[in-house]
């Protein structure tokens, strides 16, 4: 399934949106080496027993086996997932790139080694094909010359830190969390239901404050709030001791401010969802369980409009989930940009998705353009 930078998934409950979302977030896991429990838990996974975690369609399945296609890698990329099944044990990532290892080093070294001969070409892929099973660091001490382990170790570490999945969250902001101010999460700066919200604003504030930039990120809130009708201005206290201070709404109909705390849930999901995107301390790519809820249809549409504007601008890939049909409504589907994936389960109950664009979009029993909303609640894009 090929996706875009903002993509938006839709299907029934029970289809696998969710799974997909997980499986790009234990990627990540594995990459950084974070796959206890408490750390899957805080990446937004459900995290359950190691049986219930596998594929129930393999009989004496072992291993959790996920494979990514990222942009600018000829190989697909797989992810071998063991448990032991022992009393709190955890997953473990024992191979490097999984059974494609030896095709991907071998490509990965290829421009490294642009300038030796034949002969010692010939030697380095004889080895190559002897350490399938060896990890990273291991492959790094064995004896190519320091020319080409040195290339190849900048090489393999770029090609590291290119893999922005690594930081990749499951979003799922909380009313009650997003209230609770001194809360914070095991994840910093925001937590995966929105732990850390009014810090981070502060933060964003501050860094504007003393920026000389004519429009800055907290200029770029207040601009996105503004979609909420009555809408003024928001700013946080920045004079008093940590304890007192307050972040205020003003609204243009009113004469007095309120706190944040007290603002309608409508607010704070809109301000999380735009900070989230905005702020350089969040994941580069992420994503977001059941956007739209507590926001009115109109709303929703605005909504996911400026969370793609927002998206291009400070350079972001997101996945939603959603089962608001008015959440459709922003989409662009000629937007190469932007992805409309309908999740199901075939006739073996494995998931599926299915991309919804210009030339498959639905249209009504009179060949009339149907609204994305209109097709999402009438049935149209189921697969």
């Amino acid at each position: 399934m090929e996706v875009g930078r903002f993509n938006v998934l839709i299907g029934e409950n029970g289809c696998g949106k969710s799974n997909i979302l997980e499986a790009i977030t234990l990627a990540g896991a594995a990459e950084l080496n974070n796959l206890d429990d408490e750390s899957l838990v805080s990446k937004g996974i459900r995290v359950t027993k190691p049986q219930f975690m596998r594929s129930a369609f393999e009989v004496n399945q072992q291993d959790i086996s996920i494979v990514l296609q990222l942009k600018n890698f000829n190989k697909p990329i797989e992810y071998i997932l063991e448990n032991k099944n022992e009393d709190n044990s955890e997953w473990e990532f024992n191979q490097l790139f999984g059974k494609n290892a030896k095709a991907f080093l071998k490509g990965l070294i290829k421009d490294s080694i642009e300038n030796k001969t034949k002969q010692e070409k010939a030697s380095i892929f004889r080895f190559l094909d002897e350490i399938l099973n060896e990890d990273l660091k291991s492959f790094m001490k064995h004896s190519l010359n320091d020319k080409t382990q040195e290339s190849a170790n900048e090489t393999i570490e770029g090609m590291k830190r290119d893999f922005p999945f690594k930081q990749f969250l499951i979003y799922s902001p909380e009313n009650t969390a997003l209230r609770n101010f001194e809360q914070e999460g095991n994840i910093q700066p925001l937590g995966v239901n929105g732990q850390g919200l009014l810090k981070l604003l502060k933060v964003i504030e501050k860094e504007s404050i003393a920026s000389n930039e004519e429009f800055t990120a907290f200029n770029e809130i207040q601009q996105s709030l503004a979609l909420f009708d009555g809408y003024e201005k928001i700013e946080a206290s920045m004079n008093t001791s940590e304890k007192e201070q307050k972040t205020i709404i003003q609204d243009v109909y009113l004469a007095d401010v309120f706190e944040l705390y007290s603002a309608n849930e409508g607010y704070l999901f809109f301000l999380f969802y735009t900070i989230l995107i905005i702020s350089k301390e969040t994941p580069d790519i992420f994503a977001i369980d059941n956007i739209g809820a507590s926001l009115n249809p109109k709303l929703c549409t605005k909504l996911l409009i400026e969370l793609t504007r927002l998206a291009k601008k400070y350079n972001k890939q997101v996945f939603v989930t959603t089962h608001n049909p008015a959440i459709l409504d922003g989409i662009d589907l000629g937007d190469e940009e932007q992805r409309l994936l309908v999740i199901s389960r075939n006739r073996k109950g494995h998931t599926r998705g299915k991309r919804i664009d210009l030339n498959n979009k639905p249209r009504s029993s009179t060949d009339e353009p149907l609204t994305l909303s209109e097709a999402f609640l009438n049935g149209h894009l189921d697969v």
